[in-house]
């Protein structure tokens, strides 16, 4: 449909949305106007559907077993979609608005311990001390994933002009395209030059300097989010749980331990790059929820 293509445009162009936001609002759109075509059971338009049309298709969602965050982002889709249709086609209807998001599970961030943290750099110290590029580099992302709290795509995005040793900051690249300079640590600024002086020689075709990526593939072009994912997963293994550990439990671990240390919430916030501070509240329940445990097991009379 033309609507959801204009619609596509201008959350990519205009709203300057994440491609992974824009890809899922997209599907969320296609999988309402098939849901309308056989709840209708024929011709409709946008203007037509109601409120119970958009309550049938989240029901039909979670039947299939769609996550409910998942079905609350279909929500959302729709509400924004009915405020774009309102915009520019004047459409004053929006049946989305008085639909009831589900209600969502709190699920507390998977964070290492220092235990752990200390484990894992100990080991990929090591590896990249006997082995060569590939471990030089998985070195090099991993002390910038603890060191800075970036995020998947901020660090597979990066490229040379992003990353400044002389001043040890980062420039990122966040969600909604939103630039923010991030300190970078000791540790994590030494783990990038050793790489880098290795990676040089493997960069792969003319690339402009602006362009050249900082981290790349054993072939010698940019290493995708897979890519780095699957680099974390060989060095979390060492650790008891790795199975159960993700590339956010970096980011989680970061804002955690800061949090730990005495760092104030808006600081934590501007770096992690969250629009909202209640987005960063949630590291504040982990160290309380951990708290309640120490005092559990340590006060006589818990």
């Amino acid at each position: 449909m033309n609507e959801i293509s204009e619609f596509v445009t201008f959350l990519s162009k205009e709203r300057n949305d994440s491609p992974h936001t824009v890809k899922a609002y997209e599907h969320d759109l296609g999988a309402f106007a098939a849901f309308c075509q056989d709840y209708y059971g024929g011709p409709w338009s946008w203007a037509g559907v109601d409120r119970l049309a958009v309550r049938g298709f989240l029901a039909a969602e979670q039947r299939r077993g769609l996550a409910k965050r998942s079905v609350a982002r279909a929500l959302s889709a729709l509400r924004t979609f009915y405020r774009f249709l309102n915009a520019t086609r004047g459409l004053e209807v929006n049946p989305a608005r008085a639909a009831r998001t589900p209600k969502l599970e709190k699920t507390l961030p998977t964070y290492l311990s220092r235990a752990e943290v200390e484990m894992l750099f100990a080991d990929a110290e090591a590896r990249a001390a006997a082995g060569g590029f590939r471990e030089a580099r998985d070195l090099a992302m991993l002390e910038l994933f603890y060191s800075t709290g970036m995020r998947l795509s901020e660090l597979a995005g990066l490229n040379d002009p992003d990353v400044d040793l002389v001043s040890d900051q980062v420039k990122l690249r966040g969600k909604g395209k939103k630039e923010r300079i991030v300190p970078v640590g000791l540790h994590a600024t030494t783990a990038v030059r050793k790489y880098l002086q290795q990676r040089d020689g493997r960069l792969a075709g003319s690339v402009r300097a602006g362009s050249r990526p900082v981290f790349v593939n054993l072939r010698g072009k940019r290493i995708t989010p897979r890519g780095v994912q699957l680099a974390m997963k060989r060095l979390f293994d060492g650790l008891a749980r790795g199975t159960e550990l993700h590339v956010h439990a970096l980011r989680h671990s970061f804002a955690t331990h800061l949090l730990d240390a005495g760092a104030d919430l808006r600081s934590v916030q501007e770096l992690l790059g969250h629009a909202s501070l209640g987005t960063t509240q949630v590291y504040t329940h982990t160290s309380v929820e951990r708290l309640k445990k120490v005092y559990h097991q340590a006060h006589p009379r818990a």
